[in-house]
């Protein structure tokens, strides 16, 4: 039996790193398979979700483009297909040019859905020319053709956060990697619109050896260390423990997890725009939020108060 503190992570390296590496990283949470990350795991692993339909895997890497269009019907079409999951801008009215954001599964998507809207078929064409490997399953005998009257541009991470602060809070993505318990995660996973991966007890086995075969709690900010009710929780997680390693001599993991409480460790990534973080802080760092949550989210409203100024300094941590 292990016991560790709760944390929160940004991150912003894996803005750094290929797509392909960076939904691979992200993926991987879910089975706490990244001991498995090589220079060329990441196609295969992608490819395979893909085949399986895990489509969540698909939201952790967020794509802006800068779409110019020769008519307004154009705009007219794509906007009447009413497009799930993106953030659509026009920062000019008089301009004929859309700033559109959205994860690699929901430009698959909208083509999936869409695919016959100019505007669509456009923004696919550029994305499917530069990154291959996230629609070679939807190109067809015929591949994807660029449209007429539809220029499309992909913006750098440096151009998204170079956006106004009314654009910015909007286009800008940002993953968070959370060590917490699952009392906690049952409250994240509410929030709306995110994209979430997840450490599963479904798969995870943690009698093998990469998990100390052992189970891992989180250390409870209820109980001071050396109380009796300390004590008392740390007895009930041994015994958890116990029972759970001895249903897995005979039964899944999906099927031993039954008895596994709260207070196990989980690992869970949150990415969304800033704008949905502002929403989250205020929720979760009040006095009224439950206290292991705000046992994460004051220290991360620092750190993102420290990197977007601008967007998060009206906020203040209780």
């Amino acid at each position: 039996m292990r016991i560790v503190p709760a944390s929160a992570t940004i991150l912003d390296d894996l803005d750094r790193q290929s797509m392909a590496r960076r939904i691979e990283s992200c993926g991987r949470l879910c089975y706490k398979s990244e001991d498995r990350i090589t220079d060329s795991s990441a196609e295969p692993f992608i490819r395979k979700v893909m085949e399986y339909g895990h489509n969540s895997v698909m939201e952790m890497a967020a794509l802006s483009l800068r779409v110019y269009c020769e008519t307004e019907a154009i705009i007219d079409q794509f906007l009447a297909a009413q497009p799930k999951y993106m953030q659509i801008d026009r920062p000019a009215k008089k301009e004929k040019m859309l700033l559109v954001s959205g994860t690699v599964r929901a430009f698959r998507e909208i083509y999936q859905n869409c695919g016959n809207v100019k505007l669509v078929k456009g923004m696919t064409a550029m994305l499917a020319q530069r990154h291959p490997l996230f629609f070679f399953d939807l190109a067809g005998k015929r591949g994807f053709l660029p449209q007429t009257g539809v220029e499309v541009e992909k913006l750098t991470l440096a151009e998204v956060d170079a956006l106004p602060a009314d654009l910015l809070v909007k286009h800008r993505h940002l993953a968070v990697r959370f060590i917490t318990n699952r009392a906690v995660t049952h409250e994240l996973v509410r929030h709306r619109p995110c994209s979430f991966l997840q450490e599963s007890q479904r798969y995870c086995r943690y009698s093998q050896d990469k998990f100390g075969n052992e189970v891992t709690f989180i250390r409870p900010l209820f109980y001071a260390e050396g109380s009796e009710e300390y004590r008392l929780w740390q007895q009930a997680m041994q015994g958890c423990e116990k029972i759970y390693l001895q249903l897995l001599e005979t039964s899944s993991p999906q099927a031993a997890r039954t008895v596994l409480p709260n207070s196990c460790k989980t690992e869970i990534i949150v990415y969304a725009n800033l704008l949905e973080w502002l929403h989250i802080f205020r929720l979760r760092t009040t006095r009224a939020a439950e206290p292991s949550m705000r046992e994460v989210m004051n220290p991360l409203l620092l750190e993102m108060q420290r990197r977007f100024p601008g967007v998060f300094d009206a906020l203040q941590g209780e």
